[in-house]
């Protein structure tokens, strides 16, 4: 089972999507079907190789997690691959692999999502063994303990014992204060000891149903036979009302937030980070491509700004790294992250960083820079299609944010729609110092 923030899966998607809804003769290989129990179905064809992605995405994540119980939507994750009415503890996987295929499963702040991958042939029992379990799951208590005790182990590993890691969970916290956003999908540790089978049981019959999901298949498949299927194995399971959904809409502006840490880290950091809306909650997209080539115009290749500027040209940064998280459903971040030189304190590159937000607010990038942005999208565009399974990532991860799976075609179009005063205002607007947080990382003094 595999951990994912928010902003791992936008490095994986922002590249690939988000325009304007186009016609659906755009897409002439992807289809879309609704079952006698109103779940959606979305098919997409690649007759390249036989074979088939299976995903299954359910509208619910770690954000959805009342206070107390952080860290129960991935725990739940980690059950559906335990005890089902037809199947014991490790048989799942056992039969995956018996026939040559391979699942795993992630869980982030918005979704959980569930993927088979095999040869075509076995499209029938991916199926069956995903119907299966969001029917059937069973919860026993020395499994869940026995989970639990992983997920605890997992978390003592991966964040605990890991400096960085521990920084970036601690700077995350103050990013979207008073939201879900801001404990870790993982969990706090004193909210995984309380966590029961109850509590997972409950999780699992208000968000497990055909209701709150989403089918993705994609590969060399006839649609038609995948719809039959679908129908056949999923068609008779009842679909419930579900609660999962933040409310929709930018959150008021949090005001300036700042955090000095001193961890056992091998080289000093800083982190920085404005909240700024995201495509779900935002009334018009302009400002999301305004923002996705603010970020691109900063970092991105070595002609980049601050790669061009701090990092070889005054060498006062050993490397830096921005990003937009606008693929959320509550809002998004607009992220710088940073190293120093040995000789340049965290001050002193926080302020070479921030001259450089100040200067594209002052003057708008050139027309060459925008371009640059535009054409390392189009190539990553091209490059994550020759993926069945991004394909099949692309059509989930956007349904299940409640965004038209339509709107890749159109993405590099809108981004030539951007003008350098629209990134300039972007920057205007939403990096100024009532929404930003900052996080110095200092090694601790020996």
């Amino acid at each position: 089972m595999r951990l994912r923030d928010q902003g791992s899966l936008i490095a994986i998607m922002a590249a690939v999507l988000l325009a304007g809804p186009s016609p659906a003769a755009d897409y002439p290989d992807t289809h879309e079907y609704r079952l006698s129990n109103d779940m959606k179905l979305l098919v997409r064809e690649d007759h390249r190789a036989p074979v088939a992605t299976v995903m299954i995405w359910y509208g619910v994540g770690s954000a959805d997690e009342p206070p107390g119980r952080t860290g129960l939507a991935h725990l739940l994750e980690h059950m559906m691959f335990k005890n089902t009415r037809h199947l014991q503890p490790g048989e799942f996987s056992k039969l995956v692999s018996r026939f040559g295929g391979t699942s795993n499963a992630f869980t982030s702040y918005d979704y959980t999502a569930y993927y088979q991958e095999y040869e075509v042939s076995r499209l029938p029992l991916a199926l069956e063994l995903e119907a299966e379990r969001m029917r059937n799951l069973e919860i026993k208590p020395e499994e869940f303990q026995r989970e639990r005790n992983v997920v605890l182990e997992e978390r003592s590993q991966r964040v605990e014992d890991n400096p960085d890691a521990l920084a970036g969970e601690k700077f995350s916290a103050i990013t979207r204060p008073g939201t879900g956003y801001a404990s870790p999908v993982i969990g706090w540790s004193r909210d995984l000891k309380q966590l029961t089978p109850a509590m997972a049981r409950d999780w699992y019959e208000r968000f497990y149903h055909p209701g709150n999901a989403r089918l993705v298949v994609a590969g060399d498949v006839d649609p038609d036979k995948v719809r039959t299927l679908a129908e056949r194995f999923f068609g008779d399971i009842p679909a419930r009302e579900t609660n999962a959904g933040l409310a929709r809409g930018e959150r008021p502006v949090p005001g300036e937030r700042r955090l000095k840490l001193e961890l056992p880290v091998r080289v000093p950091n800083l982190r920085m980070s404005w909240n700024v809306p995201s495509l779900v909650n935002l009334d018009s997209p302009d400002d999301y491509y305004a923002l996705t080539m603010l970020a691109g115009v900063l970092d991105g290749g070595q002609s980049a700004r601050l790669e061009s500027r701090l990092v070889r040209g005054a060498e006062i940064a050993a490397g830096t790294s921005t990003g937009y998280r606008g693929l959320t459903r509550g809002d998004g971040l607009f992220r710088i992250n940073a190293t120093p030189n040995p000789g340049t304190s965290l001050a002193e590159l926080e302020e070479a960083l921030l001259k450089q937000v100040r200067q594209l607010k002052k003057n708008p990038p050139d027309a060459d820079e925008l371009e640059r942005v535009r054409a390392q999208v189009t190539a990553s565009d091209v490059y994550e299609k020759d993926s069945v399974f991004r394909q099949a990532m692309e059509l989930g991860y956007l349904d299940t944010l409640g965004l038209d799976w339509r709107l890749a075609k159109r993405f590099s179009d809108r981004l030539a729609e951007v003008t350098p005063e629209d990134v300039q205002q972007a920057a205007k607007q939403y990096l100024v110092p009532a929404r930003s947080a900052v996080a110095r990382v200092q090694s601790e003094a020996k």
